[in-house]
């Protein structure tokens, strides 16, 4: 089962995750991350990586998270591949502390 980059990834895109990545299946564009489901190979090395987490296993997603899924499978293909760590975006730690996650 692919894995999923959930709400909690949106105005934060800490980069982290892509940095354990093996196959490169992280794409993103100006606000988040999506993970391509065709090209993740189901490893889980990401998960722990994410400072807010964000990414889950599709099977574990709630009945709240499903509609992810979907959404990455449909905006992953048309984005570029983001392969190394980059700076979070600007409020991203106070969106972290807004999760509860400091």
């Amino acid at each position: 089962m692919p894995h999923v980059v959930t709400e909690n990834c949106q105005d934060c895109r800490f980069t982290d995750c892509v940095t354990a990545c093996p196959v490169a299946c992280f794409h993103g564009d100006g606000e988040r991350l999506y993970i391509d489901a065709k090209a993740c190979i189901d490893c889980g090395a990401c998960i722990p990586r994410c400072p807010v987490r964000a990414i889950k296993e599709d099977f574990d997603l709630s009945a709240d998270e499903e509609e992810w899924a979907q959404i990455n499978a449909l905006r992953a293909p048309g984005l570029p591949v983001v392969r190394a760590k980059e700076a979070p975006l600007p409020g991203a730690e106070g969106r972290r502390a807004a999760l509860g996650l400091n």
